[in-house]
């Protein structure tokens, strides 16, 4: 299996540029960082800012691609009525000023993010941006801001069908355009009014379901919508299970497209309530309907388990691949002791064999209180190129390769968070040091490059192949999940492919 020309990487990287959708040239792949508000809510700071960009350093979370550091809700002190009503930064929480955090997250080449509401007030009753747009993209471009997180609450009525919605948040779209600086946005409308119908065109992603919360599957009446009529919400809610979301996306994941993402809302791993095969899950799920990655944990108490999922490569490819295809879900049925759920995704991603034949990502979940052995059929995995097995991908083998099998050991974990500034370490995080020699680097190697040269940290160990017609068939943890990258084996049915 050849390495792909440097020169086909360009052309493809071109090609992308070409079929964004809104056009700031931002998110090419889904979106990576951290935010505060899960973990932290109001409790922000420059001082907490700063120390989790240290520490993404630190941990090589940087050079895996993790770049906005975004401050939620909670920041303002209010408006300015003497500068134009602008909005102006806790002098308390932020005494040097915002521009001053900017260039403090720019000098370790990180993304400064801020939060702003489509509406009077924030969530949390601050200062929102309804009839501020102007003002408010200006001094956020003057701060430095890279990236605007837009949330929905006190919208004042201006909201219930799509074209109100799409008018208010078009507003702060083209604020932010005009000011000249590329700002990131996305919208945390919660899929109100089918935002997955109308965002592409001004917004680089788009929240789709109420907040998420720390919790796997149990149903919390304020988050109301489930099974098979869930994309049709009226009210979104909050404190939404892992599952519930995840079973949202699975009708809209088409939607979704280079520069415009649908998002499942920030990453949990880390804040405690789920066990490792949930977040294992979780993570996986995101990486594979193409959310934005947006860790919501406290990195000062980063725990070397989550470390480890959060630094992924191979997962983290599936999520950064260059194709921006999201995978489908192809069933959903009982266990076979009736006690849960089980579930196969697939989708297609770039080739990484040097054929015209995609690659493919299987998702097994496994929602089940005792583990599951599962089976994906290579009739089920391409249906899309052939329902009732008449794909031709079913004519050749396919070599399986396990993403999670090389999952990094929490010795390793915790030596790098001992070698961090967590640990009163004076060190410059990993890059300076022998611990976590060998991890990849995306901020060297981009992964599209790094998968068209077939590295083998992006592309998982190899478990076994799979006959012509085949079945792919996986033990699964409870509540977990196992994710696998098919590629093609040279053969000369494939090369009729």
């Amino acid at each position: 299996m050849s390495a792909i020309p440097t020169a086909v990487v360009a052309a493809l990287a071109l090609l992308t540029r070409n079929v964004r959708a809104v056009d700031n040239g931002l998110a090419i792949t889904p979106q990576m960082g951290w935010d505060n508000w899960n973990a932290l809510g109001c409790d922000v700071s420059d001082m907490l800012l700063l120390q989790t960009a240290r520490l993404m350093v630190d941990y090589g979370l940087k050079d895996l691609g993790y770049h906005y550091v975004i401050l939620d809700d909670c920041w303002s002190s209010g408006r300015n009525a003497s500068a134009n009503d602008s909005l102006m930064a806790d002098a308390q929480k932020f005494p040097r000023g915002m521009a001053a955090v900017a260039d403090a997250l720019h000098a370790l080449d990180l993304g400064f993010g801020m939060y702003s509401d489509a509406g009077k007030f924030t969530c949390a009753g601050y200062a929102g941006s309804l009839g501020y747009e102007t003002v408010d993209a200006n001094t956020f471009a003057s701060w430095g801001v890279d990236y605007l997180k837009y949330d929905n609450c006190f919208n004042e009525g201006q909201a219930g069908n799509q074209l109100i919605s799409y008018t208010r948040y078009a507003t702060m779209s083209k604020a932010l355009n005009a000011t000249g600086r590329p700002i990131l946005y996305s919208l945390c409308n919660w899929g109100e009014d089918f935002p997955w119908n109308w965002a592409s065109t001004i917004a680089n992603s788009w929240r789709i379901s109420g907040d998420v919360f720390d919790n796997w599957d149990t149903y919390d009446a304020r988050c109301p919508c489930d099974g098979e009529n869930a994309y049709n919400c009226e009210l979104p809610g909050f404190r939404c299970s892992v599952t519930n979301i995840m079973n949202k996306a699975s009708f809209i994941v088409s939607k979704a497209q280079r520069g415009a993402w649908n998002d499942l809302d920030m990453l949990e791993i880390g804040n405690g309530a789920m066990s490792d095969a949930e977040y294992v899950a979780h993570f996986s799920m995101w990486a594979a309907t193409k959310s934005p990655l947006i860790m919501g944990n406290d990195l000062r108490e980063m725990k070397p388990a989550d470390l480890a999922i959060l630094s992924n490569p191979a997962v983290i490819a599936i999520s950064q691949d260059p194709s921006g295809s999201s995978a489908n879900r192809r069933w959903i049925g009982p266990d076979v002791n009736g006690t849960g759920t089980i579930q196969m995704w697939s989708g297609n991603l770039q080739s990484t064999t040097g054929g015209s034949q995609s690659d493919m990502v299987v998702v097994l979940v496994n929602g089940a209180p005792s583990a599951q052995v599962i089976n994906a059929t290579l009739a089920d995995i391409f249906f899309d190129d052939g329902p009732g097995g008449t794909a031709r991908q079913l004519k050749t083998r396919w070599e399986v390769r396990d993403l999670w099998a090389d999952r990094m050991p929490d010795s390793e974990a915790a030596a790098i968070i001992a070698n961090s500034s967590a640990a009163g370490n004076a060190t410059t995080g990993y890059n300076a040091t022998t611990v976590g020699a060998g991890r990849y680097n995306a901020t060297e190697t981009s992964y599209a490059q790094g998968l068209a040269d077939g590295d083998e940290l992006l592309l998982g160990k190899v478990m076994t192949t799979v006959a012509p017609s085949g079945t792919v068939t996986a033990r699964v943890d409870p509540h977990g999940a196992r994710v696998f990258r098919l590629r093609v084996v040279p053969t000369p049915a494939a090369e009729e492919l």
